[in-house]
């Protein structure tokens, strides 16, 4: 993915390709449909599957970092997209969490490494990086795999200490001070 509705891949002779697409949803629904053919041509999924929608900007999120997610999660079946199962799109309330913390599934935990804010990704999590023979009572059958598209809304860095100059850093090297955080602690952007 790339930016002004470009993408770009390689084909199996490892011959670079780009592709430029009318719009930013036909270049989203494009991406989406790789990674569900990706999906599907795998003989056993034992991993969770990443494709970039559109990719965001500023520091690429790591464990121990705060995150406000939108998201919206389907069912994978017969070979695609399912019903939607959960979802917070439409809803006030973003999801708020903490990578490495375990509080989400573990594809999930995996699946958002290296997001960036604004940014939107495709995770098709297999059932052991879920919710595993259990499922979830009246929402999620046993052994489902689970398509997730999820943007990242907000982000707080774990590493913040104060510089000498008394502003907020992080110490990932950032090339400018942080914003001042608000009162729930997410930056004011």
């Amino acid at each position: 993915v790339r930016p002004n509705n470009y993408s770009t891949f390689y084909d199996d002779h490892r011959q670079n390709w780009s592709i430029m697409f009318e719009s930013e949803k036909a270049a989203v629904d494009f991406c989406k449909q790789v990674c569900i053919a990706k999906c599907n041509s795998s003989p056993a999924l034992d991993s969770v599957l990443c494709q970039d929608l559109l990719l965001g900007e500023g520091q690429a999120v790591e464990g121990g970092d705060s995150l406000e997610v939108a998201y919206t999660g389907w069912l994978f079946q017969n070979n695609g997209l399912g019903q939607v199962f959960d979802s917070n799109v439409n809803k006030d309330k973003l999801l708020r969490l903490k990578l490495g913390s375990g509080k989400v599934i573990k594809g999930w935990e995996e699946g958002m490494l290296g997001m960036k804010k604004g940014g939107r990704r495709f995770l098709i999590i297999p059932p052991a990086w879920a919710y595993g023979a259990q499922g979830v009572a009246g929402r999620v059958p046993p052994d489902s795999t689970l398509v997730f598209e999820v943007e990242v809304r907000r982000v707080k860095l774990a590493k913040e200490c104060s510089g000498s100059d008394g502003l907020s850093v992080s110490s990932r090297d950032s090339p400018a001070p942080s914003p001042v955080p608000s009162s729930d602690g997410f930056s004011s952007d």
